[in-house]
């Protein structure tokens, strides 16, 4: 198989078309086009659906891309290493990080880890969605308790669970009195939230007053009074300490687990180890309590 022909269909797959790839390699679009059309002779298949609008993989190209992208980009990181003299990490590295860990904590840590690692070029783009890790080029992804995938594996590098706050000025209720509280998303119907606290285990009837978007903004509205809710220890360690909130008990359910997840059929780049090295060198135990101490410094 001709490889540089194999690169050639993967710069248009990753691009979307012809005419975007040879913008983006400054090489001349109907090259481009030959090359796939010779890649696709060669292997007796049809790689694009060639719309009037739009270039679309078939369900053999997307497979071939699946495949081969992550090996291309292997072969020209080994060769960029040994013909630079060493090995240390460079080149691009995407990550796709949930919205609170990204809001509290990934500023801090890019930044860090661009000062070690000058070259390479971070980018973090900010999301709760599941990310195709193949489709969108990610190198690798930080999600909260994710669903298992086959195609992916990962570690976990953070611990966090969730407590039951409220302002000071609120009061413990008193039977099934309803509470109001705060959640993140849509305000649905009553709820019963299970806690366990000094009392022991303990049912709050919970009245939804506001939603919002935000676990930021969840915290700051329960600061400012208008309810209680549910919130990871770490965001709010800060505030227990200080008295600005008080900890009306653990809330029941599993724990959170952050994880780094990267494609198993990928040999890890220079780059990927070494952010997984620096999330491990940044939370040697992964405890909430280290998470909040990390975010207070």
């Amino acid at each position: 198989m001709d490889l540089l022909a194999l690169a050639d269909f993967n710069l248009v797959a990753r691009h979307g078309g012809f005419g975007k790839a040879a913008r983006a390699a400054s090489r001349p679009k109907a090259t481009l086009s030959r090359r796939v059309a010779e890649l696709e002779g060669a292997l007796d298949i049809r790689l694009f659906e060639r719309g009037a609008r739009a270039l679309k993989l078939t369900e053999e190209g997307r497979a071939l891309f699946e495949r081969t992208s992550l090996l291309l980009t292997e072969i020209e990181e080994t060769v960029t290493a040994i013909s630079s003299g060493g090995t240390s990490p460079r080149g691009r590295l995407r990550i796709s990080a949930p919205l609170l860990f990204s809001q509290t904590a990934m500023g801090k840590l890019a930044a860090a880890f661009a000062l070690q690692y000058p070259d390479v070029r971070l980018e973090v783009t900010t999301e709760d969605r599941a990310v195709d890790m193949i489709e969108e080029a990610y190198d690798l992804v930080i999600r909260v308790n994710p669903a298992p995938d086959a195609s992916l594996v990962g570690r976990i590098f953070l611990h966090d669970r969730l407590v039951l706050v409220a302002n000071p000025d609120f009061r413990w209720p008193k039977g099934a009195e309803p509470v109001p509280v705060i959640v993140r998303g849509d305000i649905g119907g009553a709820e019963t939230w299970s806690v366990t606290n000094a009392r022991g285990p303990s049912q709050i009837a919970a009245n939804p007053v506001l939603g919002l978007s935000s676990l930021v903004m969840v915290r700051d509205a329960v600061r400012a009074g208008a309810g209680a809710a549910r919130l990871p220890l770490s965001l709010v360690s800060p505030d227990l300490a200080a008295g600005r909130l008080a900890h009306w008990g653990d809330v029941a359910g599993p724990d959170i687990a952050l994880w780094a997840l990267y494609p198993t059929r990928r040999l890890l780049s220079a780059r990927v180890s070494a952010f997984l090295d620096f999330l491990k060198e940044a939370f040697p135990t992964g405890t909430p309590d280290e998470l909040a101490a990390y975010l207070s410094v």
